[in-house]
């Protein structure tokens, strides 16, 4: 390892994520989390960026803050060892590629979800949802092609690019997200940090905690204390409730259900949602349809909410305030919740309530200008969707870190997480980072000179379920004592009753 910039990378950032966390071993803050060791190539997922370092630290922070609480839960010294292999995190991180059923593959992107040209540079769309497909092509004046399926889609996408290519990046990124659509004009890094929402971002931690009222301690409730009895998963019984969609928030969840929580995913029944994504991110959960603007409905979320551990939201923060569900007054109602939020844009400055996904925050931060062009001069993109992997484990690295400070004082808090704190992060153009010397990692990455992805198969499971025979990526997060894979994959979607399991 010596003398490998890639190797240190991986473990400054490592250092990093533990830092923005809390932790700091020297403190004896964390001093129950067992140690975890480090294998694979030093890069396994080849960029310009530290990619693989940044995954290797995303993923290495949730088994640390695991072993952790399991430590808390069961009363010991110590927690249990975590094995971090760089091969199996690149695997993890390309989870929805490696997803099958029954031997084949799932559709790609929309074909209105890439990068267009513009009149003064580049513009990356998405269309992957029917209704944000509807809003892009509202937006730019051919609303009359909202419909077409089939060939005439390709007259849609020949409209799109003329009209685009008439127009400038940031007028149509207006235009688009004005509308209720999902735009990002691509930027360069010191575009984006002269922006006001760059700007915004730069200043913010890496994960915001703040923490419920000292003055109002809870007591732990009886069925985290069954859960524990002889042992078990650092999460066992542990009540979460999910209200999150695509891929970060969902990745997140699904850590803590490998981990033994009682993940219940609630959804609205007038939100489509994208078959593979949810067979993909639904692993260990259980999945239920609440129209919160309904009574009957909204009666039975408050009850899942009176008796949740967890609330992990990823709704814009106007329309959870609208609900009464704005975390500061998820935590007046509960002080003892641990409240996780997750945002493209950050939850702070003139872009908190814009819409947007790993794509398009890759775009506008500046991220695609640092990564190899296509043949015809488009913006590069990341190996992986990191930043939507790589958030979602820091945000099951936060609830877990949660959990751990209620049972030492009683109250719980709020971690804001977004993809644009996670993209400056990688691009180094943070102002409020980590400090690297707090911390290190109890062994190293070797450093074999790998630079291309790792063969999968190692990594790969196959199970048979209702949905067919699916092949899926192993869980990157392996923690003694801890079972290796979810106990079942992901069950239809809307299958169960809103209610917790014991």
């Amino acid at each position: 390892m010596a003398g490998d910039p890639d190797a240190a990378a991986v473990v400054r950032m490592v250092g990093e994520a533990w830092c923005a966390l809390g932790g700091a071993d020297s403190a004896g803050a964390d001093g129950r989390a067992g140690p975890v060791t480090f294998d694979g190539p030093a890069v396994t997922l080849p960029s310009p960026l530290p990619v693989t370092a940044l995954a290797v630290a995303t993923v290495a922070a949730a088994a640390r803050a695991a072993s952790e609480l399991a430590a808390l839960r069961r009363g010991i010294p110590r927690g249990p060892v975590a094995h971090i292999d760089s091969r199996a995190v690149a695997v993890a991180f390309h989870s929805e590629r490696h997803l099958r059923r029954d031997g084949a593959g799932f559709g790609s992107f929309d074909p209105l979800s890439r990068f267009f040209r513009t009149a003064d540079g580049w513009l990356r769309t998405h269309g992957n949802y029917p209704h944000h497909r509807r809003r892009l092509l509202t937006a730019l004046g051919l609303g009359d092609l909202v419909d077409v399926d089939g060939t005439a889609a390709e007259a849609a996408l020949a409209a799109v690019i003329r009209v685009l290519a008439a127009s400038r990046a940031g007028d149509a990124e207006d235009a688009i997200t004005g509308a209720g659509g999902v735009a990002a004009a691509v930027r360069t890094p010191d575009t984006w940090l002269a922006h006001p929402q760059g700007a915004t971002v730069a200043t913010l931690p890496l994960i915001g905690v703040r923490q419920a009222d000292a003055g109002v301690p809870t007591t732990v409730p009886g069925h985290w204390a069954r859960a524990v009895t002889g042992g078990g998963p650092p999460a066992a019984g542990i009540r979460v409730l999910d209200l999150t969609r695509v891929i970060a928030g969902p990745i997140g969840t699904r850590t803590l259900s490998l981990l033994g929580a009682d993940v219940l995913r609630v959804d609205s029944p007038r939100l489509p949602e994208i078959a593979e994504q949810h067979l993909d991110t639904g692993p260990g959960k259980r999945s239920t349809l609440l129209d919160l603007d309904a009574q009957a409905d909204r009666k039975a979320f408050d009850a899942l909410l009176a008796e949740a551990d967890v609330v992990v939201t990823g709704y814009r923060m106007d329309g959870l305030a609208a609900r009464g569900l704005a975390p500061d007054a998820l935590l007046e109602r509960r002080p003892d919740l641990v409240v996780a939020t997750l945002s493209a844009w950050g939850a702070h400055g003139p872009w908190a309530g814009r819409r947007g996904f790993d794509s398009l925050v890759q775009a506008g931060t500046g991220i695609a200008v640092r990564c190899p062009p296509g043949a015809d001069g488009t913006p590069g993109t990341l190996p992986a969707q990191a930043l939507d992997h790589g958030t979602g484990y820091l945000l099951a690295a936060a609830v877990l870190r949660g959990l751990a400070t209620r049972m030492a004082n009683g109250v719980g808090g709020v971690y804001e997480l977004s993809l644009a704190r996670t993209a400056a992060w990688l691009l180094g153009t943070d102002r409020a980072g980590g400090n690297s010397e707090a911390d290190r990692p109890d062994a190293v990455v070797p450093s074999s000179p790998a630079r291309e992805l790792p063969d999968p198969s190692p990594w790969l499971a196959e199970v048979d379920t209702p949905a067919g025979r699916l092949t899926y990526a192993l869980p990157p997060v392996i923690l003694d004592g801890t079972p290796r894979t979810w106990t079942r994959l992901a069950e239809p979607f809307g299958a169960s009753a809103p209610a917790w399991l014991a």
